[in-house]
């Protein structure tokens, strides 16, 4: 390998570490989801990698369409930035969507207590919930109306962008050819996945650790909140 073809590879590895870590919405989506759902570590896992696998091969596709018909580097940057765009909007729409139906949810399910007073004129407070006390007859359709987060979330994940990568693979493509190309991709893709898992894994375990058992009737608006915030600091700051 020479000492240019090893500098590229150095450069894609640094490239997609920081890509993947400095985008919340490579993360915090996927951590908020989980725990409001309760996944396992193994659907978590698994949702996170092929979300991630979706997010770097759509960009890879737009590349590979436009080198072969000879796009510029700037007219795929700006396909790019327009993904950019409706990824983040459908992220705050679809966010913050999520969050009012979890705060109305988090509403019905507050609990409250009744005096009871028996015979012997002894009595007790008894705390309860209704929304859970009738769960048969409402938890089923009360869920149904977002159980398409994680598809909606996918199809968002698959509109948005990787723009390091976009000029990669054409510099790559035009320098070195089809196999060091390829090899290329498949590192950042690897990296990519790698600092996504990492992240997830690390900050829904750390979150096992923080008292709130009080906000768990939140987890939904709060995985909505996060969800939406992800799509505002994208579009604020470009992230």
């Amino acid at each position: 390998m020479s000492g240019d073809v090893f500098l590229l590879y150095t450069s894609v590895v640094g490239i997609a570490f920081m890509h993947a870590l400095l985008g919340p919405d490579h993360f915090l989506p996927f951590v908020a989801l989980g725990k409001a759902r309760d996944w396992s570590v193994r659907k978590l896992s698994v949702v996170t990698l092929g979300f991630g696998l979706a997010h770097t091969l759509g960009t890879v596709l737009i590349a590979l369409i436009g080198i072969q018909f000879g796009a510029s580097l700037k007219s795929l940057m700006g396909i790019e930035n327009f993904r950019g765009n409706i990824a983040a909007w459908a992220l705050v729409i679809v966010g913050f969507s999520y969050m009012v139906w979890g705060i109305k949810r988090a509403y019905k399910n507050k609990p409250h207590s009744h005096w009871h007073v028996h015979a012997n004129g002894e009595g007790h407070a008894h705390t309860h919930n209704h929304h859970k006390e009738h769960s048969h007859l409402h938890e089923a359709k009360e869920n149904a109306k977002f159980s398409y987060m994680p598809y909606a979330l996918f199809i968002i994940f698959i509109f948005g962008p990787c723009e390091p990568l976009i000029p990669l693979l054409m510099f790559s493509a035009e320098s070195y050819g089809a196999l060091t190309t390829t090899a290329l991709v498949g590192v950042f893709i690897a990296v990519t996945l790698g600092v996504m898992l990492t992240l997830v894994l690390l900050i829904s375990k750390g979150l096992d650790f923080v008292p709130a058992k009080s906000l768990t009737r939140f987890n939904h608006a709060l995985s909505g909140g996060t969800i939406g915030l992800c799509g505002v600091a994208i579009l604020a700051l470009g992230v």
